[in-house]
């Protein structure tokens, strides 16, 4: 049997499956099998069900050569790995203190240092900071952003003045240093940034000395687009227009494209979608190689990745979940072939005052976190290990197109900086975001701990924490995922510290084995808007008078089956009402309820938009009056 024909088998047999459980004919089904089941994912693209021989493409050639799509860097130490880069300076320690924390660190399994200058740290404090630092073997990437230049300037002193090595080893991906300049990708997000003609200056004067391969001076930084909302291919797209407009502003001052492309490396997140995370750093890889190439030096087009755990997908609520976000991201990023990689600690989402474990503890669990895969699973050991998958390379070559076109966009509006003038790159995140919003509200999206599972006994943080964006190593565009759930919790938090946390009432009909699984559910969701759910066991309507006394509910949910609401939900809502509760509302779909001459005040189903629902709940909560617009 051919493998046409295989697949062809495949999908009569799933069509038939299909058809059997929406009780149509096959000939009836508004599709075909894979496009039935077929995911969407963000960046509109299509993840299909089953990947075969036939999705095979050629062999994308060797590390460390042309197109590079299996990593950058051809000598990689198979026993090192990635580098494991730690960042530092976030706090207000002293440069001793820094220095301290960084000579432990390189102890226990750091490779990589990030900086950040101009907050605890200043540029006179580098040379104290880098006090015993071997920086021949460990890359250093400068996050100094407005003092960027100054702190550029004193690390190349320092270099200048390191004691020569015994031997020293020759320059490589892994060992390159970045001075961390970003002027271009940091004009949107807002961050503080240097000025672009200062920054291609020192660029070009770099690319004429003998620092050539041991130091790269631009950053092109996609957290800028990421932390704002964009989606992966939003993000890729908008790296290479930004590093595209780097390499012309290089090209005009005077470098060759090859030394242009040299002064460049590219920071990209990665979150807890691993086959999306694999993919993204694959794919710009393969973009980047595709602009050496039309640029005439294909051997240049080698792009040094920065992958860093995605600030947006930490919560603050129920903040041990970011180490399980953040190992399958390093994990993703490890797979995917990046140079470097960065763990935030799980606590980064938590405003810094607010946090309770120790910076020592959270900093070691976040370094641990590689040093896992690297040293016990074996990731580092083979480059780019996902070559070869049907699914991965398929998912490449898609992301790579999806993004090729957000790129060529960019380039028909007169390129990046054109295109970030005349407001479409911020129309175009800003649409991403919207439809990122769109499906955590509706639950598509879960978040565990906050609209998944979360824990209402959980300690109170610091009044509108989830607004806060001043996060160490946060852009101040940073829309997190969690964030209007984590509002929510925020106004419930409040309530409750001013006397009773918000509560509504359950009304369960029929015995337990009925209406557990929706009064599960509606615990489930009203505790993700910080709601307390009442749930007294199975209620019948003489009960109910009772129970309001006793609680004073102005809130209360019917939870049954379709049965059990044809058979007693309408006495129960009668009572419920007469009792004097403002608001009750039906657990399951509308449809359900028997008697449309009195209906509930709307219905608490999977689907609707959760955060809407509870900012009204909360509100009638609040004021004792119904809002406008109840849920439907």
């Amino acid at each position: 049997m051919s493998l046409s024909q295989a697949y062809e088998q495949w999908s009569e047999s799933a069509a038939a499956v299909l058809a059997k459980s929406r009780r149509v004919e096959v000939g009836d089904l508004p599709g075909t099998p894979t496009e039935l089941l077929s995911t969407p994912i963000p960046g509109g693209l299509t993840v299909r069900p089953l990947y075969t021989r036939l999705d095979e493409t050629a062999e994308p050639g060797l590390p460390g050569e042309f197109p590079f799509v299996r990593g950058a860097d051809r000598v990689r130490d198979a026993v090192l790995g990635w580098r494991v880069t730690e960042r530092f300076g976030d706090d207000t320690a002293s440069a001793s203190t820094v220095n301290e924390q960084i000579l432990g660190a390189c102890q226990n399994g750091t490779s990589g240092l990030w900086l950040r200058v101009g907050e605890g740290l200043t540029t006179q404090d580098l040379a104290a900071v880098l006090t015993g630092v071997y920086l021949d073997l460990l890359p250093v990437t400068l996050g100094a952003d407005a003092e960027g230049i100054a702190a550029a300037r004193e690390f190349l002193r320092i270099l200048d003045a390191a004691p020569t090595p015994p031997q020293e080893a020759p320059p490589t991906v892994a060992t390159a240093h970045s001075l961390g300049l970003s002027p271009l990708t940091a004009a949107y997000s807002g961050r503080p940034t240097v000025d672009e003609a200062d920054a291609t200056a020192l660029a070009v004067e770099l690319a004429g000395t003998d620092r050539t391969g041991r130091i790269r001076t631009l950053r092109v930084d996609g957290l800028d687009f990421s932390g704002g909302g964009a989606d992966p291919v939003t993000e890729l797209g908008l790296v290479i227009g930004a590093g595209v407009a780097h390499v012309r502003d290089l090209v005009e001052a005077g470098l060759t494209p090859g030394q242009a492309l040299r002064q460049l490396t590219f920071a990209i997140s990665v979150t807890d979608d691993q086959f999306g995370a694999i993919a993204k750093l694959r794919a710009l890889r393969l973009m980047w190689a595709r602009v050496a190439q039309v640029l005439g030096v294909p051997d240049a087009g080698a792009a040094v990745t920065h992958a860093v755990t995605d600030l947006t997908m930490f919560s603050q609520r129920d903040p041990w979940v970011n180490m399980l976000r953040s190992t399958v991201a390093a994990f993703g990023a490890g797979v995917g072939g990046a140079d470097q990689v960065t763990v935030h600690t799980f606590d980064a989402a938590i405003p810094v005052e607010e946090r309770t474990a120790k910076p020592a503890f959270a900093r070691r669990i976040a370094r641990n976190t590689q040093l896992l895969l690297l040293e016990e699973s074996n990731i580092g050991r083979v480059l780019d290990p996902g070559g070869g998958s049907w699914y991965i390379e398929s998912l490449t070559d898609d992301l790579a197109d999806a993004a090729w076109a957000v790129f060529t966009d960019v380039e028909a509006r007169g390129g990046y900086r054109a295109a970030l003038a005349d407001g479409s790159i911020a129309q175009r995140i800003a649409a991403a975001l919207a439809d990122r919003d769109a499906t955590v509200a509706t639950r598509s999206t879960p978040v565990t701990g906050v609209s998944e599972f979360p824990n209402l006994d959980e300690p109170s943080l610091g009044t509108a924490a989830s607004s806060a964006t001043s996060l160490p190593g946060a852009a101040p565009n940073l829309a997190r995922i969690a964030r209007h759930f984590e509002a929510l919790r925020d106004r419930s938090d409040a309530a409750a510290a001013d006397g009773a946390r918000p509560s509504a009432l359950l009304i369960p009909l029929g015995p337990v084995a009925e209406h557990n699984g929706r009064t599960t559910f509606i615990a489930n969701l009203l505790a993700a808007g910080g709601i307390a759910a009442i749930n007294p066991g199975p209620v019948t309507a003489d009960q109910l008078a009772g129970l309001v006394a006793e609680h004073s509910p102005r809130i209360a949910v019917l939870c049954g089956t379709k049965a059990r609401y044809a058979a007693d939900g309408p006495a129960a809502l009668a009572a419920a009402r007469g009792a004097g509760v403002s608001r009750v509302y039906l657990a399951g779909p509308g449809k359900e309820w028997p008697d449309q001459a009195a209906l509930p005040d709307g219905s608490l189903r999977a689907g609707i938009d959760a955060v809407a629902v509870l900012t009204e709940l909360l509100d009638l909560l609040a004021t004792g009056s119904a809002p406008t617009g109840a849920p439907a």
